[in-house]
């Protein structure tokens, strides 16, 4: 585990293996970034010349690397692009402690000079490096643990309690969001239903936090009517399961329920998918890793905000004993639904999940889900869509992410689609999925809509793009899973909390 440190001292005279300062770009090219002034001074006149011998622009993500040979205390100076000055938030600083972190080789120790005037940029840059340096190696014969074993934050606030407090903030964050990525990017095979529920329970006690933990099996679903959960899982060999995740803090102010799409595996059913198109999709469960992960965080953080998450667990193959189209299941709570498509699978575990969800009454509901390559194909594997009942709530989400460096864009639930769910079925209650190409996300959510109490405030999250990165690895991103909006979640929940 990296050890970190607030020091208000100079990054030129700082002893560390590796130190690391921030490039801006000028109209007259290149230079120093907040912070990084004293570096600049060091080399002298040479600074400008070295930074254009080494084709460096100051733009965003761009990084060089120098043998310092004597110039600095550090051996190794890394220069990593930040833009321009004036766009410098804690997101940009964020992103280049992480394309930085890819780069530290075998540096033990780390300074860290890149701007943080106050906590929220420090504790962008803790998160940056944590994140950025992050490799999933479980299953690799060989494999090597290159990260740093302390890190020195260089700010002029490092003896501010808050500064102080966003390094404890940013690691809880952090371990949550590598918690998730660790399950999305585990081989289905070894992450079942069942697995994947033993998993979450052996999180909850491993840490410090006090939580409740309930996990349902096949036969308390069947017993409960869980017509979702039991007509997506029932194709596979092996059984879904529900968890539910109880924190209660004393005085809690607000209550947050959540809610997480938990497709461990998901061959598209009888409405079987392309062999290319089952090649990620262990990654069909990011929702529901989510939503673990930032309810345990919550709980660590000890916010004063109860949190009930509900997360339904199943995977979706072909059998004979598969759900079939035209079949009608009997949902959690009572109404039934006509299925068309055994590939839109999610929206029937959520569909259970939620109307669970709303008997707690929360104050607020939020669902998490891969559900629709419709809204992939809308905004693309960056940015998450959000849609809801309340546009106040959506807001607050959306601007969370914001504050955390998570993008989400609002999509609407049209009245068309409403009406689309309520009518197209001739047999059941709701018709499962839409029978038009067009507005795929839209239906999804008007669908979803059905089971949620109208008088509660909720939103529902599709990351279907961001959750699952398919390409290189680009600021604090990996390639694999993600982790995506487990800090937006935290955030919301600290802004819920008043803290």
């Amino acid at each position: 585990m990296t050890a970190y440190t607030l020091s208000n001292g100079s990054p030129e005279k700082t002893r560390t293996d590796v130190v690391v300062v921030g490039l801006v770009s000028t109209p007259k090219g290149p230079a120093a970034a907040p912070g990084a002034g004293s570096v600049a001074s060091a080399y002298g006149r040479k600074f400008g010349p070295l930074l254009e011998s080494m084709g460096c622009r100051g733009k965003r993500d761009e990084l060089v690397t120098i043998p310092t040979a004597g110039t600095l205390k550090s051996p190794l100076l890394i220069l990593v692009g930040l833009g321009e000055e004036s766009g410098i938030g804690p997101d940009v600083v964020r992103r280049a402690a992480g394309v930085a972190a890819r780069t530290l080789g075998k540096g033990a120790t780390v300074a860290l000079a890149l701007p943080a005037p106050d906590a929220e940029h420090v504790r962008a840059a803790v998160e940056g490096i944590e994140l950025g340096g992050y490799s999933y190696t479980d299953y690799k014969s060989v494999s090597s643990d290159d990260r740093p074993e302390e890190v020195v934050v260089l700010c002029k606030s490092a003896r501010d309690k808050a500064s102080k407090a966003a390094v404890g903030t940013a690691l809880a964050v952090s371990s949550a969001v590598t918690r998730t990525r660790d399950w999305v990017n585990t081989p289905p095979g070894d992450l079942v239903p069942a697995a994947f529920a033993e998993a979450v329970v052996a999180a909850a006690k491993a840490g410090s936090c006090k939580v409740d933990v309930e996990v349902l099996d096949e036969k308390s679903l069947l017993d409960q009517g869980f017509g979702g959960i039991i007509g997506v899982g029932r194709g596979s060999a092996n059984p879904p399961r529900l968890v539910r995740i109880s924190y209660q803090p004393r005085r809690a102010k607000k209550h947050l329920a959540l809610v997480g799409k938990g497709i461990t595996f998901d061959s598209g059913g009888l409405t079987i998918k392309t062999g290319v198109g089952m090649q990620t999709m262990k990654c069909d469960m990011a929702g529901a890793a989510a939503v673990v992960s930032a309810t345990l965080a919550i709980a660590e953080l000890g916010l004063p905000v109860a949190v009930t998450a509900f997360v339904p667990m199943a995977e979706n193959m072909p059998s004979g004993n598969a759900t079939r189209p035209g079949d009608v299941l009997t949902m959690y709570g009572g109404k039934t639904v006509e299925v068309l498509n055994t590939d839109a699978e999610g929206r029937l575990i959520l569909g259970d999940a939620l109307a669970l969800a709303s008997e707690t009454k929360p104050d607020v509901l939020i669902d998490v889900a891969t559900l629709t390559g419709a809204c992939e194909t809308a905004l693309g594997d960056r940015v998450s869509g959000i849609l809801g009942n309340d546009d106040t709530l959506v807001a607050r989400v959306r601007a969370a992410g914001s504050r955390v460096g998570e993008a989400l864009w609002q999509l609407p639930i049209a009245e068309e689609m409403t009406v689309k769910v309520r009518t197209y079925s001739k047999v059941a209650d709701l018709m499962q999925h839409n029978t038009d190409l067009y507005g795929g996300a839209l239906y999804a959510a008007a669908f979803l809509q059905e089971f949620v109490d109208p008088e509660l405030s909720w939103a529902h999250l599709d990351i279907a793009g961001p959750a699952f990165n398919k390409r290189g690895p680009f600021g604090h991103v990996p390639s694999g899973g993600t982790g995506v909006v487990v800090a937006t979640l935290v955030e919301l929940a600290t802004e819920l909390s008043g803290a």
